[in-house]
């Protein structure tokens, strides 16, 4: 099923509002590190011309879970790449208002600074709730490396025409790197450390994990009300 274009939507529209936005990223600590309590994770399942945003609230540094959330809505925006965020940020937003905990920093899979036009969803989504958040990917989408970390813990950083644009970070020998950037008001070096920290068994941050597993799950129930209704 093709997703439906909205009215007034266009991308080079889309395109001037990264720029505006991208504009406003804070690339500094904005919060007191030792002072940290709750790390959330976001994500996003799809089926059809549904969306299934999820954000999963843990207690720093145990990760503890301490709140999930779930939300349901129409998708409003086409699937175009370099453009997801503009896709993600209402089933996102949604989850995240039925929240009674609030979270000092969010976690996205996906990109934050480390974005070709530098708003990725991670930056997209800090600049509109004024709060930090970091990108947590699995693959580069823009800059170079110039060597990739072999060692548990080791990181290089992501470099595009000569700015730093993120880390790639290697979590366990023998996995394949995540990619860290910037989401807003936080800076890379704390950015890679809360994703050390919240990064055990798995490749991914357990916040994320969460989330992602929330957000199928609320797909799952979705599809068998579904078919229960037929």
């Amino acid at each position: 099923m093709k997703d439906k274009v909205p009215s007034g939507f266009s991308v080079p529209k889309a395109r001037l509002i990264q720029q505006k936005l991208s504009k406003k990223i804070v690339k500094r600590d904005t919060f007191d590190f030792s002072r940290l309590k709750y790390v959330a994770g976001v994500d996003v399942a799809y089926i059809d011309d549904m969306a299934f945003g999820a954000v999963s609230v843990h207690e720093f540094p145990s990760l503890s879970q301490v709140e999930v959330k779930t939300a349901i809505v129409k998708i409003h925006f086409p699937y175009i790449p370099t453009l997801l965020s503009f896709r993600e940020l209402h089933p996102t937003l949604s989850a995240i208002k039925r929240l009674e905990v609030l979270p000092d920093v969010f976690m996205v899979d996906g990109h934050g600074l480390a974005h070709p036009y530098r708003l990725g969803f991670a930056s997209h989504l800090g600049v509109v709730l004024e709060k930090p958040t970091i990108g947590v990917a699995k693959n580069l989408l823009c800059g170079r490396v110039e060597e990739i970390p072999k060692k548990a813990g080791e990181f290089a950083l992501i470099k595009d025409d000569g700015e730093v644009i993120g880390a790639v970070l290697l979590v366990k020998e023998g996995q394949k790197p995540i990619y860290v950037s910037i989401g807003h008001m936080i800076s890379l070096e704390t950015a890679i450390k809360i994703v050390q920290i919240t990064t055990k068994e798995y490749r991914v941050p357990e916040p994320i994990r969460a989330a992602h597993r929330a957000a199928n799950e609320a797909k799952r129930r979705y599809i068998t009300h579904e078919r229960d209704q037929q």
